[in-house]
């Protein structure tokens, strides 16, 4: 038996874990967690642009995983919440007196036809996985004239900005090289708009423009040929048919069409599209008060981003220590959601928003539709100091939340 039981040791589930410790030192967590290995993935964007390696976005799980929890290594299989616990893939069985849902999100490779057995190879890449990173840096720099094309699936995706930011910094490298002008870019977003905040969208536009990128809205990628290097996508002609249009390439950028996962999915935690019912503001489940969630498996409609972790960590963990003292819920999470959208070398606009589309902006002071170098600092410095020894030491630098 274990007071609080946590399902995944990524950002949400260390950050939560420490936000709780840093609160209350006696209680019993177990995390739930199969991988050896911890990633900072939003490295691996800077990694696809040649800024870092991806040796600096890994550290091995045991460095950070918390000594004052139980590691458990294995995966949630069935959740049992009427009787209060979970089955793991190994047939073991965990009670608890609360639960913490944070597994993450599925990327869902196999959704398009015949793209994993091309990743990696006939410059078919992606930024969303970390031992592709580096082959999209070294397409980038190999491709002189040509097609590239750029995709992005339909929300929820984790991170919304990453698809358009390698396209930014691929053609940043083009421009810089004077190559640009010999490659067809492509950026094909199965959505119907550039970015979910419209406030970002001018100033986004204006550097696709720059780029000379064409924009395909609506058009999902369903099929990749790699030895013959064409890639399928499908969009609704004027009559609402589905109509399928083939396109060489000869770099290919992918992001996976993304989803809950299926144990979450198919189990009483879900809401209809899969994802943890839980209420926005307070992260407690709607059904099991003594359930929580956060990060890209909760069903709050923020985006899914690192930066969402940090604000949600802290008010998962007050009002789960209030739940257990037989206390109201009495932090509350606005949606925060941060995206530093890398648009050149150098340069960033720093879209941080909450729900409703709302602006929150961390430098009140500063225009935040302006691209920065000071915002480029931060991301390419301190973003990272902020992950490892804040959010996942339990410092909650630059968070003020109500106890």
């Amino acid at each position: 038996m274990f007071d609080i039981v946590i399902i995944g040791g990524g950002a949400a589930g260390l950050g939560v874990a420490q936000s709780i410790y840093k609160r209350q030192k006696n209680l019993k967590i177990a995390i739930v967690e199969p991988a050896s290995q911890h990633f900072y993935q939003p490295a691996w964007t800077l990694v696809g642009a040649g800024e870092t390696d991806i040796k600096q976005s890994v550290k091995p799980m045991h460095k950070v995983m918390p000594r004052f929890v139980e590691w458990i290594k294995s995966a949630a299989k069935v959740f049992h919440p009427d009787s209060n616990y979970i089955t793991l893939e190994n047939a073991d069985i965990l009670h608890y007196r609360t639960l913490i849902v944070c597994p993450g999100i599925c990327l869902n490779w196999s959704a398009i036809e015949g793209l994993e057995e091309t990743l990696g190879k006939n410059g078919v890449t992606s930024n969303y996985r970390s031992d592709l990173a580096a082959y999209t840096w070294q397409m980038v720099q190999q491709l002189k004239n040509g097609i590239a094309l750029f995709t992005q699936p339909a929300m929820p995706i984790k991170c919304a900005g990453a698809p358009q930011k390698a396209v930014y910094l691929s053609c940043f490298h083009w421009e810089k090289h004077h190559v640009l002008k010999n490659i067809k870019v492509q950026f094909h977003n199965a959505g119907t708009t550039l970015f979910g905040i419209e406030y970002f969208v001018p100033i986004l536009k204006q550097y696709m423009d720059r780029y000379r990128v064409d924009l395909k809205f609506s058009s999902n990628l369903t099929k990749v040929d790699g030895e013959n290097q064409i890639a399928t996508f499908s969009h609704l002609d004027q009559d609402g048919k589905i109509v399928y249009t083939e396109i060489a390439f000869d770099m290919l950028h992918i992001v996976p069409p993304q989803s809950a996962h299926p144990f979450i999915a198919h189990s009483p935690l879900a809401n209809a599209a899969g994802w943890v019912d839980v209420d926005p503001h307070t992260l407690q489940h709607t059904h099991y008060p003594n359930v929580f969630s956060l990060g890209d498996a909760a069903s709050s409609p923020n985006a899914k981003t690192a930066a969402a972790v940090r604000k949600q960590a802290p008010v998962v963990a007050i009002n789960i220590i209030r739940y257990l003292a037989g206390l109201n819920m009495v932090a509350r999470y606005n949606g925060y959601g941060g995206c530093p959208l890398t648009v050149e070398n150098g340069k960033i606009v720093l879209a941080e928003f909450a729900y409703k589309g709302e602006l929150d902006p961390t430098f009140k002071f500063l225009s935040p539709h302006i691209p920065r170098k000071f915002y480029w600092f931060i991301k390419r410095y301190i973003l990272a100091i902020v992950y490892w020894h804040g959010l996942l030491r339990g410092r909650e630098w630059l968070i003020k939340t109500k106890q």
